[in-house]
Order: C-alpha cells, then sequence, then structure tokens
C-alpha cells in the first residue's frame, strides 16, 4: 500500500509540476473519502491535477463544466418517457461515477451547487421518489477560480462544509516554470497516464484510513483546537462537528500517507489550515471574496496552532 501510494503521488507531481502540496492533500481526500476544493488563479494546473488522478484510478471519470444555464439535472439525471415500452427510464448524470470532476463550481448559481449536498454528504441521489445510491468510493473534486469575479457565484457554507478539505494552488517557482515549459517542449500528454490502481483498491485503504488508531489524547487535541476557532475573536464563524470530524479523518489518511502506524500531533497540525480554512471567515466580513479572506483566516489558524498545547 505504502509503495503504491508514493507511486500515485509521484505520477501526480510529475505530471503537474510544483502541485506538491496539492497533489498530497488530494491523495489525503482520496484516503479519507471525502471531497476536495481546488481554488486557484485560472492556468496553474488544478484542472489537470484532478484529471491526472482520475486516469491512475482505474474507475469512471466525468467532468462537468460549471456554467451559469446549468440544471440540477444536468448533474444528477433524469427520466424520459419510452414509448417502446410505455415506461419512464432514468437517464444517469454525471454524479453516477466515481470521480466527479467539478469545473469552476462558483460560476453556476447556489441552486445547482447545492443539488450536489445529498450526493456528498450521503453517496446518493433521490429523483422522482426513488433513491439511487452512488458509485464506491465516490469523489467529488471541485475547482474555483480566485479572479475574475465577473459572473461567479460564491458557494453557499453548507455546500463548503460538505468538503473534507481545500487547498489553494499558486504559481510555482522560476525553476518549476522552467521544468514545466521543458515537458511541454518534450511533448508532454497527460493522455498517456496508465492506471496503478483499481477503485475495489481504493475502497480497502479507505477502510483501512479508518480504522488507523486514534489515541484519546489525540481526540482531545483536535476539539482543542476547533474549539480554539470557535471562540477566537478574528474569526466569525465556527467549526461544526462535521469539521471536527474532518479533522480526524483527514489526519488518519495524512498518517497513513507518511507512513505512520496511528495519528500523531503532526499529522493533525498538517491538516489544521487544508480542513478549517474553507469552513472560516474573519469576523465582521460579509460573505464575499475568496483571496484575502483565505489568507486572513489562514493566518489566524496558524497562530491557534502556535498557542494551542500540544499532548
Amino acid at each position: 500500500m505504502k509503495t503504491t501510494l508514493e507511486t500515485l503521488r509521484r505520477r501526480l507531481t510529475e505530471q503537474v509540476v510544483g502541485s506538491d502540496d496539492a497533489a498530497f492533500c488530494v491523495l489525503t481526500a482520496l484516503l479519507a473519502g471525502g471531497h476536495v476544493l481546488i481554488q486557484g488563479a485560472p492556468g496553474i494546473g488544478k484542472t489537470s491535477l484532478a484529471k491526472s488522478l482520475a486516469q491512475l484510478i482505474d474507475g469512471t471519470f466525468r467532468r462537468v463544466q460549471f456554467t451559469p444555464d446549468l440544471l440540477p439535472s444536468d448533474l444528477l439525471g433524469h427520466s424520459i418517457f419510452n414509448q417502446a415500452t410505455g415506461e419512464f427510464e432514468f437517464v444517469e448524470g454525471p454524479v453516477f461515477s466515481h470521480l466527479v470532476l467539478a469545473d469552476e463550481i462558483n460560476r453556476t448559481s447556489p441552486r445547482i451547487q447545492s443539488a450536489l449536498l445529498e450526493c456528498m454528504n450521503e453517496s446518493q441521489v433521490s429523483i422522482d421518489g426513488v433513491t439511487r445510491k452512488l458509485a464506491s468510493p465516490f469523489l467529488v473534486i471541485a475547482t474555483q477560480n480566485n479572479r475574475y469575479a465577473a459572473g461567479t457565484f460564491p458557494l453557499p457554507e453548507p455546500q463548503l462544509d460538505r468538503f473534507l478539505l481545500s487547498v489553494e494552488m499558486t504559481l510555482p517557482d522560476a525553476e518549476s516554470q522552467a521544468e514545466i515549459l521543458r515537458l511541454h517542449a518534450g511533448g508532454l500528454n497527460g493522455s498517456g497516464l496508465e492506471s496503478l490502481v483499481s477503485v475495489e483498491t481504493v475502497a480497502d485503504w479507505q477502510a483501512r484510513v479508518r480504522q488507523l488508531p486514534v489515541a484519546d489524547s489525540i481526540c482531545r487535541y483536535i476539539v482543542s483546537l476547533c474549539d480554539a476557532a470557535r471562540e477566537h475573536p478574528a474569526l466569525g464563524d465556527g467549526v461544526s462537528a462535521r469539521g471536527s470530524i474532518a479533522l480526524m479523518r483527514a489526519a488518519q489518511a495524512a498518517a497513513v500517507l507518511d507512513g505512520h502506524e496511528a495519528v500523531y500531533p503532526d499529522d493533525v497540525k498538517r491538516m489544521v489550515v487544508p480542513v478549517l480554512a474553507h469552513r472560516l471567515s474573519p469576523a465582521g466580513e460579509e460573505y464575499g471574496s475568496e483571496l484575502p479572506r483565505r489568507g486572513r483566516v489562514i493566518a489566524v489558524l496558524r497562530e491557534i496552532l502556535e498557542t494551542v498545547p500540544v499532548p
């Protein structure tokens, strides 16, 4: 398992140069059975990272380009009348896949964004009075541009809370940019990636992650961190119970990725920003601009990590 995970991580970072932290977070979400929101400016590899992961996993993959005219049925599916049989038949939407790439999710209305809530939280879809289970494992990777705000809609807080973690991708350093140019000059083609693991293997990994031991002291440490975020005067939103559980699950997955036999405090500390930053906002600020908002929240979270005692 460890060798295969290291290979997966290496293939992702080779395909999207300069994405080391983002690749780690995406694999963490995959192992934890959660969903991930990738934020950043256009053209820095957000979509390429998600597509590369889909190609490395031998499962079904669908990409949905979110636009203002998108309808819930375009995501979930719809029923049509079959004249030959005289019955209605259900046509599955893109969410009936193992990995769904929701590209530029903030370019469609909150009504359409909310169509994913049941899918992401319950791994099922309820349409026409019938509940249909989604594929297992099921992973949503959403990308969100934090520039060119015209024509965009901020994600509702309940939607953000359904993402296990978020990661911000930035422009890589000069040497990494030069490496990107060298790779493209040599004919880099991401479509040539071969799958490394099956979806059955991924499901087995997720079960093993959930069984990784978490000591009582680590649970108390997670609670202390979340309480500190709730009580901090510079933060306006509190961390939900779902957020606390997400931090524990992400720490378990991070521990497995690093080859640990149990969850250590460093595993928790590493995942605090990815898991909590998108769930919080600065105190007294109206919901809106993502980039300055996230930066201020991260500064407070780092302060909390310095002040909360480590067990």
